[in-house]
């Protein structure tokens, strides 16, 4: 793990205040984020840090060796910023969502579009495995975000296999954990637990959450350091199919309520079929804005 001083740190803080963002965005993976800000495999080998050995250093060799194995500052200025972000900006994503949605939306697009071209760069050699792979990854995301929701379901074996699976899906770049939530059924059954403070249902998904990430996590670092071209060919198609969910323009084919959330199910349409202002300029402007910052962190973080 690197050595770094509190600047540093404080940039690492920024960083997982953008992904703290993106979470809020239906659609939109923090992992995307993690990647172009060029700490998604430290992130990924921190999350394994979290394992009996590492507890098992606390106890034989103190806190100090501890903290440094399970590379916690680099772990905490991270989660902080993306709770900084969760309780600032859940409020105002919210708000220009559901008024100014074709700029957020276009601005994502870019982004996320971007994203693929940077993902893709980072593959040294591509060949027919890695292509093949890139197809199937692209196919699979596009095909995950045009599933209906689920019916609701409290059963907390499927809670905690729900838990395991969206926090795979957050951690993974190109696919939302909550999209995932809502295509199980799980959505509202969390939701309301949160909500009315069901602790039996809040520790269940908990703890798949936990099971969920360890696992995931070790396979994930096992692929880096064995296969990093197919993987990244994998993780290149996930958010290239992922576009999917974030085009700006759609038409509502219905909405059904869940709880105080309303989830829509919609469709892709050319801008200008869209019924109303279609603000192509704005959103065009939004796509380049979305595009460009992405090469701007990619300048930041290599002169870092």
């Amino acid at each position: 793990m690197e050595n770094r001083n509190l600047l540093q740190y404080f940039f690492i803080t920024l960083k997982g205040m953008a992904m703290g963002i993106a979470e809020l965005v239906p659609g939109v993976s923090g992992g995307t984020i993690a990647f172009v800000a060029g700490i998604y495999e430290e992130f990924i080998t921190s999350i394994n840090n979290v394992n009996l050995s590492t507890f098992q250093a606390l106890k034989k060799e103190g806190f100090k060796a501890f903290w440094t194995k399970l590379n916690g500052t680099f772990l905490f200025a991270l989660l902080a910023g993306m709770a900084i972000s969760i309780l600032s900006f859940s409020k105002i994503i919210s708000w220009l969502l559901e008024n100014q949605p074709i700029p957020v939306w276009s601005f994502f697009f870019g982004l996320v579009l971007a994203s693929v071209i940077f993902v893709g760069k980072a593959i040294k050699k591509w060949n027919f495995l890695s292509i093949a792979l890139f197809a199937l990854g692209t196919v699979a995301a596009y095909y995950i975000t045009t599933l209906p929701p689920s019916a609701n379901t409290d059963s907390l074996p499927f809670l905690f296999l729900s838990g395991a699976v969206a926090i795979c899906a957050m951690v993974l770049p190109g696919i939302s954990g909550s999209f995932i939530l809502v295509l199980l059924g799980s959505y509202k059954t969390i939701l309301d637990a949160v909500n009315e403070k069901d602790l039996k249902v809040i520790i269940t998904v908990g703890l798949g959450t936990i099971f969920g990430i360890l696992s995931f996590a070790r396979l994930l670092k096992w692929m880096f350091a064995n296969h990093k071209d197919i993987t990244l060919a994998v993780l290149t198609g996930f958010i290239l199919g992922s576009l999917n969910k974030i085009w700006p323009w759609k038409k509502i084919l219905e909405t059904i309520r869940i709880g105080k959330k309303e989830i829509i199910i919609d469709e892709n349409i050319s801008p200008f079929a869209f019924e109303g202002d279609n603000q192509l300029v704005f959103a065009i402007i939004a796509a380049i804005l979305g595009f460009s910052l992405i090469f701007i962190l990619e300048k930041v973080a290599s002169k870092e």
